[in-house]
Formats: structure tokens, C-alpha cells, sequence
């Protein structure tokens, strides 16, 4: 039986600006189960950092949580079964017994979350000993393993540089050992590889991967790369204007995408298979303003398969099957049929053929 880490229900968040409220996050669920992965994708601006900084109590001044719950289910020292609701614990309470214990977070630029005036072993460590209580000693010893299990040389000797000394690549693999460091059960991690170069993004992703198997942790990616969504997820969110549209395994989003905007995500990925002749397939227009929503679904003025309802009323999310849903009135037993275009169909047979894309 597959055991549920975290349940997100309806989360509403907005922030208020000089401009008018911003609707960052609106009536977004998710599931994230034990020692799997969840990838969340779309847009810069679609609502993903948002979504899982509410998970971590990471809030603004200007912020709002306006509705929803988050729950978190646990196993506690004493082997019973706990549920926290995240939301109605207090930012000290979230930094005392959530954050770093139970939920830990590796930021998409290790440089913002390293203090340059502090060496590598005194970051590692300081938390080990506030919410572990371990000794310096055993939680020096601690340090060294991590960096060792993150896959930098000479631990020892890394312990005492400081973030200045380490590549961007180490950089992050510092991070990762700090968000490991006092065994959370979740690890949601932002973007992590958008600073690094190709190769470098690769280690880091296998290695996030390779610890996972190893420790049973659940994982949240951040990210706008479908690439990095097909190595890593075992279930996909795809977001847009602050909404999930829709969600599935990876093979549903890969190999059977529903929604004219996950349509047009797989299609602007470069594919090496492709004739390069071709230019690459952008989704036109741009995303719409948060403060001003337009009536009906806010993807209608970029789908080219929109129909009239959708410029009047948002759609409700469909389910296809016990795992895959979508948010788009093409759905509705009422719609006109429409078929993904020729060209992504073709994409994903070869993806299929290739066995390359979900795997």
C-alpha cells in the first residue's frame, strides 16, 4: 500500500501589491506519497515556488494564504502514525519542528542559501546539534558522511572551506547535505540544477536520485524543464496561472498529455530526432496577468483549440483514469472532438519507440 506524505487541498494564495491582489496559487490539490517523486512544472510566474514555500511556511508580509489545508503524515519516534496541519502552526513552530527535521528545501542557487562568512563544517553541523542534539563530535562525524554520501572528495578537508572555495556543482551538493542532515522525510527541491552546466546538472539529478533509493525519502521538484521532469518523476502537476490543469503519472503526461497547454509544453521541448530544419514550437502569446484574470480560463487567448466556453466560464478538472486528470472543457462529453496536433503525436510515438522518455 502506497502511504500519502502530504496532502495539499485546496490552497488559495495571493499578495497584495500596489497594483491589486496578485492570485498566485488558486485551488491547488496534490499528493505526494512515500519514496516517490512528484514534479511540478510550468511557467515561471505559474504558482510552483509559491505552492511549496506555503509547505514550508516560507511567507512574504504581503502574503495570504486565503484557504486550503496542507496535512503531513508522519511516522513518529515511537512508530505511531502523526498528522500535522501545516498551515495552522505558527512560522516558529514550523522552523522548531518541521523545517529541516521533517521538510527540508534546496533552493535553485546554493550561493543564497550558504553563508559566505561561515566554513562548509560549521553549516552542516549547526543544525545537527540545535535540532538532533548531537555532540560536535558526532555531529562533525555526521558531516563527513554526508559529504561523502553527496559525492565530494575529500570531506575532511572540504569541512573547512568556505562556499567561495567550492564550484557551483560542490555548491549544491553542499546544500543537498544540509537538507539531509537532520533525515527529513521530504525534500522539495527548487529548481536545483538551473545554475549548472549540462554535465553538472546531470551528477546532481542522478545523485538526488541514487538517495532517494537509498533512503526512501519523498521528493518535490520545481521545474520548467520537461527533461529533467522525465529522468526524475513518477507523477507530474503541470501549472498554469496559479492552477494545476492537469496532473498524472509521467507516462499519462508524456505519453497520453490531454491539456493544449501540456500539448504545446512537449512540443516546444527539443527533441534530437526531429529535422532541425524545423523551428521549434513556441507557445504563443504570454501568460496572464495574476491582478487581472480574464473571464473564463485564463490558457483560452493562447490555445488555439479554445473553445467558446472557455473564454466564458474556467473549466473543472476531468478525470480520465484512476490517475490522470486535466482541467479543459475539450473534456466535456459536449466538446467537438479534438485530437493533440500531428506533429506531438508523431514526437511521442518516437519517444515510445525509443523507450527514452519516461523511464
Amino acid at each position: 500500500m502506497r502511504e500519502k506524505s502530504l496532502t495539499i487541498r485546496d490552497l488559495t494564495v495571493s499578495f497584495r501589491t500596489s497594483n491589486g491582489t496578485v492570485n498566485a496559487v488558486r485551488g491547488v490539490d496534490l499528493d505526494l506519497y512515500k519514496g516517490e517523486t512528484l514534479a511540478i512544472v510550468g511557467e515561471s510566474g505559474s504558482g510552483k515556488s509559491v505552492t511549496v514555500k506555503a509547505v514550508m511556511g516560507i511567507t512574504s508580509s504581503n502574503q495570504s494564504i486565503d484557504a486550503g489545508s496542507i496535512l503531513y503524515e508522519y511516522e513518529s519516534h515511537g512508530g505511531t502514525k502523526e498528522q500535522k496541519e501545516l498551515l495552522k502552526l505558527s512560522r516558529k513552530e514550523m522552523r522548531q519542528h518541521i523545517n529541516g527535521t521533517h521538510i527540508a528545501m534546496v533552493f535553485q542557487d546554493p550561493m543564497t542559501s550558504l553563508d559566505p562568512t561561515m566554513n562548509i563544517g560549521t553549516q552542516l553541523t549547526e543544525g545537527m546539534i540545535h535540532h538532533l542534539h548531537l555532540t560536535k563530535r558526532a555531529a562533525r562525524a555526521r558531516a563527513v558522511e554526508l559529504l561523502e554520501m553527496v559525492g565530494i572528495t575529500e570531506p575532511e578537508k572540504r569541512m573547512k572551506n568556505y562556499p567561495h572555495q567550492l564550484s557551483g556543482g560542490m555548491r549544491q551538493r553542499v546544500v543537498i547535505a544540509i537538507a539531509l542532515s537532520c533525515n527529513p522525510d521530504i525534500l522539495i527541491c527548487d529548481e536545483p540544477t538551473t545554475a549548472l552546466d549540462v554535465t553538472i546538472q546531470a551528477k546532481i539529478l542522478e545523485l538526488i536520485k541514487d538517495i532517494q533509493q537509498r533512503i526512501g525519502i519523498s521528493v518535490i521538484y520545481i521545474t520548467h524543464d520537461l527533461g529533467v521532469v522525465a529522468k526524475v518523476a513518477d507523477y507530474v502537476a503541470v501549472m498554469y496561472a496559479g492552477r494545476i490543469v492537469e496532473k498524472g503519472t509521467v507516462e499519462d503526461i508524456f505519453y497520453d498529455p490531454r491539456h493544449p497547454y501540456t500539448w504545446g509544453l512537449l512540443s516546444s521541448m527539443p527533441d534530437i530526432s526531429s529535422d532541425s530544419s524545423q523551428r521549434l514550437y513556441t507557445i504563443p502569446g504570454s501568460p496572464p496577468n495574476m491582478v487581472n484574470l480574464p473571464a473564463g480560463d485564463p490558457f483560452a487567448p493562447r490555445n488555439q483549440f479554445a473553445l467558446e466556453a472557455d473564454f466564458k466560464v474556467e473549466p473543472p478538472t476531468f478525470q480520465i483514469s484512476q490517475t490522470h486528470y486535466a482541467a479543459t472543457w475539450l473534456l466535456d462529453k459536449r466538446a467537438p472532438k479534438v485530437e493533440m496536433p500531428d506533429s506531438l503525436r508523431q514526437r511521442i510515438n518516437t519517444m515510445k519507440g525509443a523507450g527514452d522518455g519516461c523511464e
